[in-house]
């Protein structure tokens, strides 16, 4: 893992649509193990700059390298799980046989049932998903994104429409899994789920306002609550 010191390294990215900048200039790293999150409103340029992490979004400026090469790279995305704000599954396929799907993309089927048990998902692995409940269907996407043991796992708004406890139950599974080493991305614009993070980049309007852990940007920020550290900073010149 030596070649390897950051997972993620983007450098100086910007991506305008039309007039509108989605990314302005926007530099940061995730180490390996890490949980970085993304923090900002929609619209802010967090799903944008996710794209480009697994070249689905070409930036006009900067760099973008994953896991030690510049992207996009086709060999690269076999390392990387990617799960999407909108679950990307087959309705009429059964929970088992989605995961199945993705996994056979990878050539890792041998991992289907571990990834359905890391979402307690396996007693209902042969129910169809079109018959599972949303938070469901949320765990069953997240098994499809990780069933090959990605180095790298991307979350674009994971916990979107969930209740508290699945909230809990997910993020004690993020953290689990970056212990083991998976480095991990997670956008959000939910303030309790940042503390969660080891790091956070504060984004909005495309631009990177601060980047550091929950007491570093509050410090930076001057105020006790990270909320009010995103407000300060937002409002802060650029």
């Amino acid at each position: 893992m030596a070649t390897e010191p950051y997972a993620v390294d983007v450098e100086g990215v910007v991506k305008r649509f039309g007039q509108q900048a989605a990314l302005d200039g926007v530099t940061l790293r995730v180490r390996r193990g890490e949980v970085y999150g993304l923090l900002g409103p929609n619209g802010a340029g967090k799903t944008t700059l996710i794209r480009s992490l697994v070249g689905l979004v070409a930036p006009e400026a900067g760099t973008v390298s994953v896991l030690g090469h510049r992207m996009p790279q086709l060999e690269v995305l076999a390392r990387i799980g990617y799960m999407t704000q909108q679950a990307a599954l087959y309705p009429d396929l059964s929970a088992e046989e989605n995961v199945h799907f993705f996994g056979a993309i990878y050539g890792r089927v041998d991992g289907v049932r571990d990834a359905l048990e890391l979402v307690d998902l396996w007693d209902r692995r042969r129910s169809v998903v079109s018959t599972l409940s949303g938070g469901m269907r949320t765990r069953c996407s997240l098994a499809c994104a990780l069933v090959h043991k990605p180095d790298l796992l991307l979350l674009d708004e994971p916990t979107v429409g969930v209740d508290p406890q699945l909230r809990v139950q997910l993020w004690d599974r993020f953290r689990k899994m970056a212990a083991g080493g998976t480095s991990i991305v997670v956008s959000s614009h939910v303030m309790d789920e940042a503390e969660r993070c080891d790091r956070l980049g504060l984004i909005r309007f495309g631009k990177l306002l601060a980047e550091g852990t929950v007491a570093e940007i509050k410090v930076k920020a001057g105020v006790d609550r990270l909320e009010d550290a995103f407000l300060k900073l937002s409002e802060s010149p650029a």
